[in-house]
């Protein structure tokens, strides 16, 4: 049976502590999977593999590596900044944001192709879970705002913030089975640290 993997607020049990949390392999699972979902969406992003980045056109070829990919100098921000925030009643409270263009990448190009890769990769191997979670649940509440608000299939509710809520119970159950935290503190004390 799994155990908390690390040590939680005042009342909640320490570190290998026999008191299990229950469904915690849902909560790893969980886990495993938005971390992938995190590292594909910076694979696709940067070489652009084809999936969200790289549609030919209309039809459902594929142009692996084109221009859209960060690697050819592809923004991989602009079109959700430039077009996605349309409707999210922000008015232009995000697009100061948004590159010059397609093919210009700007800081916050950067700051969201790096929180996608240390993210997911953090989450894919149970390492510094939390700060992970945290993040991924900051950055789903930003894309929220920035696009969703109000959204035209549900007044309430999106995919961000069903997310946004995944990442935070993750962040507060912690990494759970199949991490490797516990050899991280043994082998990189100095990143062991990192909650």
């Amino acid at each position: 049976m799994a155990t908390v993997a690390r040590e939680g607020p005042p009342g909640t049990p320490a570190i290998d502590s026999p008191h299990p949390v229950r469904g915690m392999r849902a909560w790893t699972a969980l886990r495993l999977l938005l971390g992938w979902s995190f590292v594909w969406a910076f694979l696709d992003k940067m070489f652009g593999l084809g999936f969200s980045t790289c549609r030919a056109g209309d039809s459902s070829d594929i142009d692996f590596g084109c221009d859209a990919a960060m690697i050819k100098g592809g923004s991989p921000t602009y079109g959700f900044l430039e077009f996605g925030t349309q409707g999210s009643h922000t008015g232009d409270l995000f697009s100061w944001m948004a590159s010059s263009g397609p093919d210009s990448i700007n800081l916050a190009d950067i700051g969201f192709m790096t929180a996608l890769l240390f993210g997911g990769v953090a989450l894919m191997l149970g390492v510094a879970v939390r700060s992970a979670a945290i993040g991924g649940a900051l950055l789903m509440a930003f894309m929220f705002f920035a696009g969703d608000v109000w959204p035209e299939n549900n007044p309430v509710n999106s995919s961000h913030v069903i997310e946004m809520v995944a990442f935070l119970g993750i962040a507060t159950v912690g990494a759970g089975p199949f991490s490797l935290q516990h050899w991280v503190n043994r082998k990189v004390p100095a990143l062991g640290r990192i909650p």
